[in-house]
């Protein structure tokens, strides 16, 4: 594969990897994704606290077998790690751009989206790299920009299948690709793929675990 080629490989649930010229970054390596999927990473982004996309012994694991690594997160996060990677963790919000193993990020969103009305809603921020392809963690957020490549939070406690398929439509990529899918069983996959598939009006598909596909 040509070394200056973008490409995805999918994880469990919100965990993606993105290589590029002999470089990686890893989103959102939580409790449901492989023990192994952030080490080896040059750069690690991570939306928000919520343990299934924020591990911290994951996220150690990563930064002890690199010691050029480094994480771009919101501060809840940041504040957790800072003090045991002095100089390498750094605190970003809505609006924020910044560089990362060569990798171009912005920084879209400050808020999870609704679980229920009586629990209180904590920062999340999404990662839109190389202006290209869009992680919004789980929130519902709309880059101020056009996305190429949608990673979509296909089913969540928080959302139902009606506003899944309406984030596709406002936020008009090419394509959709689904992650936030571990609480998605196998039975009700096809009814997910055929109405987002039919009703979003972009290109929708999956991945398993482990799969890889260029950009």
């Amino acid at each position: 594969m040509n070394p200056s080629t973008l490409t995805l490989t999918k994880n469990s649930h919100s965990c993606v990897r993105l290589d590029k010229d002999g470089q990686s970054l890893v989103i959102d390596p939580g409790g449901f994704s492989g023990e192994g999927d952030a080490v080896g990473a040059d750069a690690l982004l991570v939306t928000h606290e919520h343990p299934d996309h924020f591990d911290e012994a994951r996220l150690r694991a990563a930064m002890e077998a690199n010691p050029a690594a480094e994480i771009w997160t919101l501060r809840s996060v940041a504040e957790q790690l800072a003090p045991a990677f002095p100089g390498r963790v750094h605190t970003v919000g809505h609006g924020d751009t910044f560089r990362a193993a060569g990798f171009d990020v912005q920084v879209h969103g400050e808020l999870h989206a609704v679980i229920h009305p009586d629990i209180p809603r904590i920062t999340n921020v999404g990662f839109l790299v190389d202006g290209a392809l869009f992680h919004p963690g789980d929130a519902l957020t709309v880059p101020a920009q056009p996305v190429d490549t949608l990673l979509l939070p296909v089913m969540a406690p928080w959302s139902k299948i009606s506003e899944v398929i309406d984030y596709v439509r406002e936020v008009g990529p090419r394509r959709a690709i689904d992650i936030h899918d571990a609480l998605l069983t196998d039975l009700a996959r096809p009814i997910y793929d055929s109405q987002i598939g039919a009703l979003g009006g972009s290109d929708h598909g999956r991945m398993a675990p482990g799969e890889r596909t260029g950009l």
